[in-house]
């Protein structure tokens, strides 16, 4: 693969990341599972492992979705994470191998003459919650929602028997727990019986069960679910009165005994060890019975078990360095492929569909599955007519893996790419490489006006908004009604618009209008993330509205300007150019302003004692997070970046530095100790 193809290869891989991840989190879409966003994320990080100047994951790094308006926000005190995944045994012992070598050079581990075990716990297929209890009473119950703001679940959750309202024994005046909500098996079981009884649509599966019941308005309804719940973490934990010092708790699985100490229902399937090969009896004893467990789980938690260890190895990204998710291989079945068809996206790209009988795997019916593009098709050498593997394990998109030549008749029909656009009938072009010089394998739609791409480019718009009363299906109907050609015309909808439509009420107008309403003034990062700029996903545009303050001064600033933006590469840059050229993005931008939306200025910290600097980290913090650190910086003036230039201020070097310390010596830039960075900050940690 050359340079040019991984780049074009990776941008496709992001925009089909991105879909699954907000389906997957926000929608809680049960077409959408693990297995497929995994395997994409996969081949990201494998291309961008050979092509490393390409490197686009970290905007994925948060982890994909946004609270449901019809429950209130609830701002996380510590940001909820995500784990990072691994598939065998090999990739378990990379991991380990890499803690090792991190351990081995801490100097706080030599110091201290740390030893380090492993404590693995089953991975619950459910819901990620966190309770806060003050004074050992329930006061306040929260989805995970994007990781920062969540949904405030508190009356659900009280009637979840297996949530204590009171903790017992000794406790801290103020805790906050974190576990995950689960339907059992037989639970479901029941359900999906009433629910066939009563002609209403069965639930696939119980984390998608779990996840619909804890969003009920009516608590009541949520207690005739009978819903569990299973804690497996303490967030920023204090020593409880009669308990001596603040480092009561040394390690996680003390956290598991001091959890069950509080009345805290805690899975009993977990273990320690001092080496991978310990745990692999454990994992392989859990795939064996994972069958008959009463609740469904998706993996293996592994981590450090020894606190002090796991802050000095801290958070890259999304997900906490000193932890894994072992994941078990997905799910199989075979069917039979009945058709090929082609979604057109939003940005105009031809999108192969598989269509086939419809087969029940890893507890849900699915019928298609995308087939990528005509490279996979080529791989698979997939035809019409041919019988398939598919796998997926638990709410991901079906993923087709084999195709059982053997089973074919000789009726099988190849698959073509239309010369036409399905939907607006234009030509289908491939487009072209960089260098001009040959062809990629990724066909578009030719007309900038298609409707396809105007409707994948609303859905994407609200989405970025959270405007959820405006779904796709309203999207579709204002269009074919004449309404609406682009997001700026949802600004300009009055009630009487929606009211004189066919199954429109006046009470689901005024809803819609409302909604719409309350977005005029959207959040600077949010607003960007709408444009579907390709490279520019939320994480991205966070970085951007913190770095230009306002649309105006990133609307017009030049391509140097973005360089000193940590991980924003030529290929974001690149993009933000081509969209702010076309014609049609000026008149899209200036339409909505015309129509009353106002992007809200990102704010800066300034006053603190980092304002007005710009400060990079490098290796290892014995006492701080990486995520910390950068915390502490920004929350009092200051910017953090990942490169060392002119413009930098300080550098804060931990241990094991990295070539960021040696520029730093180079240029003269004023390099701090961690205990000097804590000096200068004293007061705020």
């Amino acid at each position: 693969m050359t340079s040019t193809e991984a780049k074009k290869r990776l941008e496709k891989l992001k925009q089909q990341i991105a879909d699954l991840r907000h389906k997957y989190h926000v929608e809680n879409d049960p077409s959408v599972t693990d297995d497929v966003y995994e395997s994409l994320l996969r081949e990201a990080k494998a291309i961008e492992k050979e092509f490393p100047d390409l490197a686009i994951t970290q905007e994925f790094d948060r982890v994909a979705g946004a609270p449901l308006s019809v429950f209130k926000k609830v701002t996380h005190q510590s940001r909820m994470l995500s784990l990072n995944d691994v598939f065998s045994i090999d990739e378990l012992q990379q991991w380990s191998d890499r803690m090792e070598k991190l351990l081995n050079g801490s100097t706080l581990r030599q110091a201290q003459g740390l030893r380090y075990h492993y404590f693995a716990e089953v991975k619950l297929d459910g819901l990620a919650v966190s309770l806060r209890y003050e004074k050992g009473i329930l006061v306040q119950a929260a989805t995970r929602g994007d990781g920062f703001i969540g949904e405030d679940i508190t009356e659900n959750a009280k009637m979840i028997r297996t949530i204590p309202l009171q903790l017992t024994g000794k406790f801290p005046p103020a805790i906050e727990i974190r576990g995950e909500i689960i339907m059992r098996k037989s639970v479901l079981a029941n359900l999906n019986v009433l629910q066939e009884k009563n002609g209403k649509p069965l639930f696939a599966n119980t984390r998608n069960a779990a996840a619909g019941s804890i969003r009920q308005l009516d608590p009541a309804l949520v207690k005739e679910r009978k819903l569990d719940f299973f804690a497996y973490d303490l967030s920023a934990a204090v020593g409880p009165e009669g308990i001596e010092g603040k480092d009561f708790l040394v390690s996680h699985s003390q956290k598991h005994a001091f959890l069950r100490q509080l009345g805290m229902p805690v899975v009993q399937e977990e273990m320690t060890a001092a080496t991978v090969a310990e745990l692999i009896p454990y994992i392989d004893s859990i795939a064996k019975k994972r069958d008959s467990l009463a609740f469904n789980i998706d993996g293996i938690v592994i981590c450090i078990d020894e606190l002090p260890l796991q802050d000095m190895l801290g958070i890259v990204g999304k997900a906490p360095r000193y932890v894994v998710a072992y994941k078990y291989p997905a799910e199989r079945v075979t069917t039979f492929v009945s058709d090929i068809t082609v979604n057109v996206g939003r940005t105009g790209v031809l999108t192969p569909l598989a269509h086939f009988t419809p087969v029940v795997v890893a507890g849900s019916t699915v019928s298609k599955a995308t087939l990528h593009n005509m490279d996979q098709i080529e791989r698979l050498g997939i035809r019409i007519g041919d019988t398939v593997v598919i796998q997926k394990a638990g709410d991901v998109i079906p993923e087709v893996v084999q195709v059982l030549v053997d089973m074919r008749s000789g009726s099988e029909k190849k698959f073509v790419m239309p010369k036409k656009c399905p939907v607006c009938g234009f030509p289908v072009a491939l487009r072209q490489a960089q260098d001009k010089s040959r062809e990629t394998v990724a066909y578009y739609c030719t007309n900038d006006d298609c409707p396809a791409k105007h409707t994948r480019g609303l859905i994407h718009f609200v989405h970025m908004l959270d405007i959820y009363e405006v779904g796709p299906k309203i999207i579709d109907r204002l269009q074919e009604e004449g309404l609406i050609t682009d997001a700026a015309d949802l600004f300009a909808l009055t009630e009487a618009d929606l009211s004189g439509l066919e199954r429109f009420g006046e009470k689901s107008a005024q809803n819609i209008i409302a909604a719409i309403a309350e977005k005029k003034q959207p959040p600077l990062d949010r607003f960007i993330a709408s444009l579907g700029i390709a490279n520019v996903g939320v994480e991205t545009a966070r970085d951007i509205a913190i770095h230009f303050s306002t649309f105006e001064n990133f609307w017009n600033a030049k391509a140097i300007q973005f360089e000193s933006i940590p991980n924003i590469g030529p290929a974001v840059v690149e993009s933000i150019d081509q969209y702010r050229c076309k014609e049609s993005s000026i008149n899209l931008i200036k339409k909505l302003f015309a129509n009353g939306v106002e992007p809200k200025t990102m704010i800066a910290h300034k006053g603190g004692v980092f304002s007005g600097m710009t400060v990079v980290l490098t290796g290892t913090l014995a006492t701080l997070s990486r995520e910390k650190a950068k915390e502490i910086i920004q929350s009092n003036g200051g910017k953090v970046t990942g490169s060392v230039s002119a413009s930098t201020s300080m550098v804060v070097a931990g241990d094991n530095p990295g070539s960021k310390f040696t520029d730093a010596q180079k240029i003269g830039i004023k390099i701090l100790t961690e205990e000097d960075f804590l000096k200068m900050a004293e007061g705020l940690v």
